[in-house]
């Protein structure tokens, strides 16, 4: 066991996020081969049903059993916020590298492009994606993943010049080390546990992204079921039974607390004054 990975056990918030995320990946994976019941199944005669052994989380209008939906929407939300946060990382790394490494005036563009980009709201490109091209699981992948890619390629940004002038990457330039051969060798090594605790940062906001556009119905299709869909689909009840919201909410929360807390685990293991302390 390494000592980053005893300072992430050891820590409050990294353990409580490590749990968490643990618990909800687990969940998606179960989704994966078992629920109770179809999530899609509709069953006149359990109507509203109580919390019960039959339905531990009780039943919608249409008798659809809401344990199964949020284990079904644990794996679809997952799965969406898990290729959202890929495309962002190949995103982001890949705008970073262009606006360190590049000439002066190109990497003087790109930096300019990346914060005019990030000032692009997701959801409004979500919008104009689905405008184009229609409501879709990959229109979701994509509006997420090319809106919080801006956002990790600006820090990365930052991360990457950081590496470029440490004495050892100065060092190899000396020695004749081409530009992508530091990139690669150096630049990229050093950067990546910045990139880690980022991207776990980047799933948080990509689940809660992803229930928002759901939510409006500018994310996967409507017959998929999504906690974002749920609560869309159980909000006409909120007043009279507001407590059909609380799982779908309580599965959101849980999971961006998780990856949030997760991150900053990972923050404090990856400092090591922060490990001494």
């Amino acid at each position: 066991m390494t000592g980053a990975f005893r300072s992430l056990v050891r820590s409050r918030s990294g353990l409580l996020g490590l749990a968490l995320s643990a618990v909800v990946v687990a969940a998606t994976l179960v989704s994966l081969v078992w629920t109770p019941y179809d999530p899609g199944a509709v069953d006149p005669r359990a109507s509203w049903a109580p919390v019960s052994g039959a339905h531990w989380f009780g039943a919608d209008r249409l008798g659809r059993d809401l344990f199964s939906l949020v284990l079904a929407g644990a794996r679809t939300t997952l799965l969406v916020s898990l290729a959202a946060t890929v495309v962002a990382a190949v995103t982001g790394t890949l705008l970073a590298a262009a606006a360190a490494v590049t000439p002066g005036w190109v990497r003087a563009a790109v930096g300019y492009g990346i914060d005019v980009l990030i000032a692009f709201p997701t959801l409004l490109l979500a919008m104009v994606l689905v405008a184009v091209h229609g409501a879709s699981t990959l229109t979701a992948v994509l509006a997420i993943g090319l809106g919080e890619g801006f956002f990790v390629a600006r820090v990365m940004r930052a991360e990457m010049t950081r590496v470029l002038a440490a004495d050892y990457v100065l060092a190899a330039r000396a020695g004749g080390a081409g530009t992508w051969r530091i990139l690669y060798a150096h630049v990229l090594p050093n950067a990546l546990p910045t990139l880690t605790v980022l991207l776990s940062l980047v799933m948080a906001i990509a689940v809660l992204a992803e229930a928002a556009l759901s939510y409006l119905g500018y994310g996967v299709p409507s017959s998929t079921p999504t906690w974002g869909r749920m609560l869309h689909d159980l909000q006409t009840q909120l007043t009279i039974r507001p407590q059909v919201l609380v799982w779908p909410g309580l599965a959101i929360v849980a999971t961006v607390l998780g990856f949030n807390l997760l991150g900053d685990g990972l923050r404090d293991a990856g400092d090591p004054k922060a490990r001494r302390t």
